[in-house]
């Protein structure tokens, strides 16, 4: 077990197909899928659960189910210019995992500082979770339908328990978005990634010491009554009325 975090949620989540892959290089043509899902998609993934711009999804770990496994298909997905394109992807299939995250505030949103209030998000999300999420849930594409689900992390037994320790070399981690940082641009972050008998640490964004510029990028703005929903609407999550 690692250390407790406050706000902290666990959850299983499955499916049969995942594609997580480095979106620097993934721009058209094949498309191979990592071993292990990133933590950017695991982000993704609790930020389809329950997200607002008051807080910052942190993932703690992760815990590998299944034993890899890859499939290849051929695809035609759309070309910028229009139509339809052949390619391979090759996936992986049949996933599970089990991931425990916990949202921290996003202090570079003073306009949203009256919105911290710990007790009525953690609440929501907690419903949310129990709910299967407040949007669909994908693993790593629009491609890969996936499900989600409570559970006590580190409960089970995985297929890759005993397998001891896996390295995958410099890996992509995630996203420096400018309402997360404060500065005025775009920036993939890279990691040295392993897997130790199923299970993922993964290092904060802050740790991650390879970056790559991408694009200038402003910040965009929020306020209390404007994109936040009324305080009754969350209220209304709050008692699980639709």
């Amino acid at each position: 077990m690692s250390d407790f975090h406050r706000n902290s949620i666990e959850f299983r989540v499955w499916g049969r197909y995942a594609l997580f892959t480095d979106p620097l290089t993934r721009v058209g043509g094949e498309k191979f899928s990592y071993q292990v899902p990133t933590y950017e998609a695991l982000k993704g993934i609790v930020k389809s659960i329950y997200w607002k711009p008051t807080l910052i999804w942190v993932i703690d770990e992760a815990r590998v189910m299944k034993r890899i496994r890859t499939q290849t298909k051929g695809t035609k997905p759309q070309e910028f210019s229009g139509g339809n394109t052949l390619a391979i992807y090759t996936f992986l299939s049949e996933v599970e995992y089990q991931v425990r995250a916990h949202f921290v505030w996003n202090t570079q949103r003073n306009e949203l500082a009256a919105d911290r209030v710990e007790g009525k998000h953690y609440a929501i999300v907690k419903r949310m979770l129990e709910r299967g999420g407040r949007q669909d849930i994908f693993l790593g594409s629009r491609d890969c339908q996936a499900y989600v689900e409570p559970c006590e992390f580190g409960t089970g037994t995985g297929e890759l328990d005993d397998a001891g320790e896996l390295s995958f070399g410099l890996m992509f981690h995630g996203f420096d978005y400018p309402d997360e940082t404060g500065e005025k641009k775009l920036q993939a972050r890279f990691c040295h990634q392993k897997m130790v008998n199923g299970a993922i640490r993964f290092d904060m964004p802050e740790d991650c010491t390879v970056r790559k510029f991408v694009r200038e990028m402003s910040i965009k703005h929020f306020g209390i009554g404007g994109s936040q929903r009324s305080i009754y609407d969350e209220a209304a999550e709050l008692e699980g009325v639709e």
